[in-house]
């Protein structure tokens, strides 16, 4: 099974999203930045690459708080969602159109591919609202 993995920033009860360019198969979608790891990666390795490739931003990757399975053009992926804390907040835009940050009951409303849904779920049961 292919690997995905997911980065969770929570700050001031928010969480860092990222809108993916449109062109993909979840373009124009609302995500936690992450990817697909490589062959000889581990998914910490794959989520700090692809921190750097998509957004020129260093990481430091905490634990692992959900894991899941999804399906993405007939391809099974099992994604890993890790507590990030970014290096610098100096992002550079590659692979995205914009970032914000947003409240659990917020991306209730968002466009998110079904594996970032997941993920979403999970935080609501790990910070409930107050």
């Amino acid at each position: 099974m292919l690997i995905s993995t997911a980065g969770i920033i929570l700050k001031d009860n928010k969480f860092l999203l990222a809108l993916r360019n449109p062109g993909t198969s979840i373009g124009e979608s609302w995500e936690f930045p992450g990817g697909k790891a490589e062959e000889s990666e581990t998914p910490r390795e794959a989520l700090t690459r692809e921190y750097k490739e998509e957004f020129n931003v260093e990481i430091k990757v905490g634990k692992r708080i959900c894991s899941g399975t999804f399906t993405n053009r007939d391809r099974e992926f099992e994604i890993f969602g890790y507590l990030v804390n970014l290096v610098s907040e100096e992002l550079t835009l590659r692979e995205h159109s914009r970032t914000g940050w947003f409240s659990l009951k917020e991306m209730t409303d968002l466009q998110m591919a079904g594996s970032d849904k997941q993920i979403v779920e999970t935080l609501k049961c790990l910070y409930p609202p107050e």
